[in-house]
């Protein structure tokens, strides 16, 4: 499955490319896919045997993976998403970083209360930093002008991810936003959705291993042509893939206990943007007030 535009020239543009054969690729090739767009510091410093090896391929199938997106060899690939990470010279920091942490936190192997706390911050600081480069300002721009114009927004986020579920829909029903929390209780996640229309918005927040739940909300919501905004750990996974805007975390793992730091820093971001937003239309000139009152009659939020 090649290109006839030609192969992607840059990260960007892989990405973009990746996102739109995803589905029309083989389960196996899906599987290299996810792990390109997860981890490309990986894919464009390490050896294909190492990258097999870490994706649980063999390096042939990275070959035909590179191929099949247009590219005439793995390495082409690898130094398209190599030039990307010189050029944004932090993100290639934040990879040595990360690696030089894990050899760190390895050889300490301390389980003194000082050491684990001093391990989990420096590990949180890694990922808060990394977050600047993986959301783009324009994406958060988006993200809080779905949730303006949503007039109700449904908020859905199961297992590690209810923390930071119920604190969206928690602060949003605070600011007067129409809220619905989809929390499940009673085993009633079904009902709590199926109302879910064409002028509302479900944010999703949802990590491996994706919550069912999660997963039928999005499929729901979708279905009503409803509008999703997910909150994940991949581009590809099974709630941010068909959303309408996906926002990626990276969180830190460590001593293999995943953390909520990155995420719940992006929801306060999302919270305190929409509260700037609809501050700032409150204060506006008078004609604009005028329109905005009827917005917000049309929408029912504020």
């Amino acid at each position: 499955m090649s290109s006839a535009k030609g192969p992607p020239q840059t990260s960007e543009e892989l990405r973009t490319a990746i996102l739109a054969r995803y589905e029309d690729l083989s389960k196996r090739l899906q599987q290299i896919a996810r792990y390109v767009l997860d981890e490309p510091n990986a894919v464009a410093l390490e050896t294909l045997a190492v990258i097999g090896d870490r994706a649980g391929v063999q390096p042939s199938a990275i070959v035909r993976f590179a191929k099949a997106i247009g590219f005439e060899s793995a390495s082409q690939m690898q130094k398209v998403i190599r030039d990307g990470l010189i050029a944004g010279s932090t993100v290639l920091g934040y990879s040595e970083r990360v690696r030089q942490f894990s050899e760190d936190a390895a050889a300490r192997d301390s389980s003194r209360p000082g050491d684990v706390l001093a391990e989990f911050v420096e590990g949180n600081v890694l990922a808060l930093n990394n977050l600047r480069e993986l959301v783009r300002a324009d994406q958060l721009r988006e993200a809080v002008d779905l949730i303006v114009e949503a007039e109700t927004v449904y908020v859905v986020g199961f297992r590690r991810s209810l923390p930071v579920s119920s604190y969206l829909a928690y602060s949003l029903q605070q600011l007067s936003k129409r809220t619905v929390f989809v929390d499940g209780v009673g085993g009633l996640t079904r009902q709590q959705i199926q109302s879910i229309g064409a002028d509302d918005l479900l944010i999703d927040v949802s990590f491996h291993p994706y919550a069912d739940e999660t997963i039928q909300a999005v499929q729901t919501a979708i279905t009503h042509r409803a509008k999703v905004l997910s909150i994940s750990d991949s581009l590809v996974s099974p709630t941010a893939k068909p959303a309408t805007l996906a926002l990626q975390v990276k969180e830190a793992e460590i001593r293999k206990f995943r953390s909520l730091a990155a995420t719940m820093c992006l929801a306060q971001a999302l919270v305190i943007s929409y509260a700037f937003e609809i501050t700032r239309a409150q204060a506006a000139p008078a004609p604009r007030k005028r329109e905005t009152k009827r917005r917000k009659r049309a929408l029912g939020s504020l």
